[in-house]
């Protein structure tokens, strides 16, 4: 008999909030080709993603512009232009989210995401705020998605049963962490098929 699914487990980035760096290079880096090769090779996702396991911004901006200091001005503008990556949120998800809330269906979040920048976040978007029962942030746990360890903090933290939690991802690679961690687990491509997948699984939204 399968488990029947009453939690709902929300990633961040991407699926609520949306997030490109890009939105904000593409004014500051007009020429495609140089675009990439700083995104790529300068501010590159690994080098960001040190900032989601707990690494302060001033840190990671005065590091990298001791290496490259001809991009000084340009790595700066990742931490203090940070919100011009951020264009809003994605708001088919958050009437999901809120439908989900008005019918006291438990919402819990687990996000890959600086502290800095998170408590930004929340101050921009109040539904980050109080939305969620607990949030587990990556930087203050010093994990990152998907490291299995990550979704367990949520379960320990909160006495979960994994088998009655759906997790919602825009990343493949956590939605496999996910499934491995004992929860079902949902692919975020847009904001139609998950409210008609949550709805197959017998969800309120």
């Amino acid at each position: 008999m399968t488990t029947a699914i009453s939690t709902v487990v929300f990633d961040v980035g991407n699926v609520l909030v949306e997030w490109d760096p890009e939105h904000l290079y593409r004014d500051l880096i007009p020429d495609e080709a140089a675009r990439h090769f700083f995104l790529s090779e300068i501010c590159s996702m690994d080098w960001n993603l040190q900032q989601d396991l707990g690494r302060s911004w001033n840190e990671a901006v005065s590091s990298l512009s001791s290496q490259h200091p001809e991009h000084a001005e340009l790595i700066e503008a990742y931490s203090s232009r940070w919100h011009d990556m951020v264009p809003g949120a994605i708001q088919g998800s958050v009437d999901i989210l809120e439908a989900l809330k008005k019918a006291d269906v438990p919402l819990y979040a687990i996000t890959n995401f600086s502290q800095e920048k998170f408590a930004e976040a929340q101050d921009r978007f109040p539904f980050l705020k109080t939305s969620f029962r607990d949030i587990i942030v990556s930087a203050e746990e010093r994990l990152l998605k998907p490291d299995l360890r990550i979704y367990e903090a949520l379960f320990a933290r909160n006495t979960i049963t994994p088998s009655e939690c759906v997790f919602i991802d825009d990343s493949e690679k956590n939605v496999a962490g996910a499934r491995e961690a004992g929860m079902a687990a949902l692919h975020f491509t847009g904001a139609d098929k998950l409210r008609q997948d949550l709805r197959e699984m017998g969800l309120p939204v």
